[in-house]
């Protein structure tokens, strides 16, 4: 069964990997503006000054805030750490808004530390979804492929991933489908872009797959 729940301030979810999780989405709309989120930890793998801040934006899918990332740094991140997800999915609809390096906005997941995670983005200038591998703060490409990416405009970025298996969609569609040989482990979700890129999140959601999907 598929139950989505509203996340509500002071309230904590704690999804264990031995836990069969009802998905949970989040949509920052009882947060501070101006703050992070509750419940969620940001920073950056390597250098850099990101700007983590729930803001407000007209054209949010899920009004009236956003999670905006508006700093810079090698790779910004931001998790929630009291997540530990082996199996399941992470969603987000994200919207490049500027950047000249880079337009990008990603979802994490097996976070373990901040310079070891998986990673799937999609890149509005370079028209690409990638997979990366996170390790010991070394970015490792696992598999990226030509999509296109609108930008200024929102898009779903989605990750499935069950044992060895990934798979990643953007706006509905399969884009990458790669059997990872690297060991399993539960970690944390979330987001995440690159190099100066200002990237607009909302209406974030993570939790088991349906069966039969």
């Amino acid at each position: 069964m598929f139950v989505k729940l509203a996340c509500r301030r002071g309230w904590i979810a704690a999804v264990t990997a031995s836990l069969i999780a009802p998905a949970l989405a989040e949509g920052f709309d009882h947060d501070k503006v101006g703050a992070t989120p509750d419940h969620w930890s940001c920073g950056v793998t390597g250098d850099g000054a990101p700007v983590w801040a729930v803001q407000r934006e007209p054209t949010a899918p899920s009004k009236p805030h956003v999670l905006l990332q508006s700093g810079r740094g090698a790779f910004p991140w931001c998790v929630r750490p009291d997540v530990a997800l082996a199996d399941g999915f992470v969603e987000v609809m994200f919207k490049p808004m500027a950047g000249q390096q880079d337009q990008a906005g990603g979802v994490i997941w097996r976070w373990t530390d901040a310079n070891n995670y998986h990673v799937a983005r999609a890149n509005a200038l370079e028209n690409n979804v990638s997979l990366y591998r996170m390790q010991q703060g070394r970015r490792i490409t696992l598999k990226y492929v030509d999509a296109p990416v609108p930008g200024r405009q929102w898009s779903t970025l989605r990750v499935e991933f069950e044992g060895r298996h990934i798979r990643v969609l953007l706006n509905h569609k399969l884009y990458i489908e790669f059997e990872d040989p690297h060991p399993i482990v539960a970690g944390s979700v979330g987001v995440w872009t690159k190099s100066d890129s200002v990237t607009a999140f909302d209406e974030f959601s993570f939790g088991a797959l349906k069966p039969n999907r």
